[in-house]
């Protein structure tokens, strides 16, 4: 699979898996066939790089599909877009999730440290010699593509979680800094979900012959999982209750506030400029990329570049397309030289979510924010989705159809055939 990181690249993607969005995906989509020589994978999309570094938007992706399929035979694939804006909502309404999960995962690696049995048994895991096939197949595959299947991620993090007993931060934060598409929300409620934390008492256990099955497809064969947990593994538990705070969300933005020269701010979770629909041509792009505040570790060597070229090629066509300089704001230098030297006053910010971008770049732009000088940027899905993402999917899912119509989304009422 070629994971160049650009929206070009993402827009090629796209076309190619539209035939399989609709019964295909919905029929096959659970199976890992692995990533074969190259080219595997057709029953899922893998479009999530390019929709995590906002080379592509969920908008333009619901539209392309639903331009192909119906609602109702591209029901399965519209509501994994819908996942990935559920779980950023969810977050954005209970961001002290969040910051416990940077502060524990500081004690657990911490205690790494002290403990040569831990820090042995991390490193088996990481490095792929547990003796559990297929979870050394996953271990290893990540590391060397920045990429694993989604079912391949649920049963990673079960075998992690309640086989290995290792804690699930770390396992969290491995995802982190090799996965290209390492979303804050998605990964981090992926694993309490795994674990029994974000549906409290419900866990998922990884099944030998569950894996078995949907493994069939790889070159190599089916992947054995011996001597996994079984049912009498307990879900997770915490003492802590993350009770759900009020959105406050930027206002929609008009012609009007675009008044004024600004810069446009590109960064990890929004490389490029289309999918933002400018009204106005900036008078300056700037680039921020922060791979490294994903994690207090090392990043792999796929999230790395990915993260640093879709920033790059985003300033690159910004550039051009509006016909203006861009710059690179690199961590740890002032922002406000860059500024003065264009000669603008305000910036164009594409929404920071709850997670490891914001976390970088909310530092330095809140002097500005409080200046009324930041202009933020937030899609019209995620501000009607967001409100739903009150507790379980199912109050999302519910509203699919609705929030379509509010978003303008309109899909064929043709049924073919993939």
């Amino acid at each position: 699979m070629d994971f160049t990181p650009t929206r070009a690249r993402g827009q090629t993607r796209l076309a190619e898996f539209l035939p399989a969005a609709g019964r295909r995906y919905a029929e096959t989509r659970n199976a890992d066939d692995g990533p074969g020589d190259g080219s595997g994978r057709g029953n899922v999309s893998q479009l999530s790089p390019w929709l995590h570094a906002g080379l592509l938007g969920e908008t333009e992706v619901l539209e392309a599909v639903l331009g192909q399929h119906s609602p109702r035979v591209a029901e399965k694939f519209v509501a994994e877009v819908f996942w990935r804006i559920y779980f950023k909502g969810y977050l954005e309404q209970r961001p002290a999730i969040w910051d416990d999960y940077r502060r524990d995962l500081d004690g657990a690696r911490a205690a790494l440290a002290r403990s040569a049995g831990l820090r042995k048994a991390y490193e088996e895991a990481t490095e792929g010699r547990t003796g559990i096939e297929a979870f050394d197949v996953w271990a290893r595959e990540l590391v060397a593509t920045g990429y694993l299947h989604n079912h391949a991620r649920m049963w990673f993090a079960s075998i992690w979680i309640f086989t290995l007993k290792l804690d699930w931060r770390l396992g969290a934060d491995f995802f982190l800094r090799h996965l290209m598409d390492a979303d804050a929300a998605s990964n981090t409620l992926s694993w309490r979900w795994v674990a029994g934390l974000h549906t409290k008492g419900k866990h998922y256990l990884a099944r030998a012959n569950n894996i078995a099955r949907y493994t069939a497809g790889r070159p190599e064969g089916a992947l054995a999982a011996p001597r996994l947990a079984g049912d009498e593994a307990e879900p997770l538990e915490e003492a802590q209750e993350y009770p759900r705070r009020k959105l406050d969300l930027p206002r929609p933005v008009t012609a009007a506030d675009f008044a004024e020269p600004f810069a446009l701010l590109l960064h990890d979770e929004a490389a490029h400029h289309a999918p933002l629909a400018l009204p106005v041509a900036p008078a300056l792009v700037i680039g921020a990329a922060r791979p490294d505040a994903r994690s207090p570790g090392p990043v792999g060597e796929h999230a790395r570049p990915f993260a640093e070229g879709a920033v790059a090629s985003g300033m690159t066509e910004a550039a051009a397309a509006f016909g203006c300089p861009a710059v690179e704001w690199r961590a740890g230098e002032p922002l406000a030289p860059l500024l003065a030297e264009a000669g603008v006053d305000r910036i164009a910010l594409p929404y920071l979510p709850v997670g490891w971008t914001g976390d970088a770049l909310r530092p330095e732009l809140a002097p500005l924010a409080a200046q009324g000088r930041i202009l933020a940027l937030l899609p019209d899905l995620d501000r009607a989705t967001w409100p739903l993402a009150k507790a379980g999917f199912f109050g999302v899912a519910k509203a699919i159809e609705g929030l379509l119509a509010e978003c303008g989304i309109a899909g064929t009422e043709a049924d073919p055939a993939g």
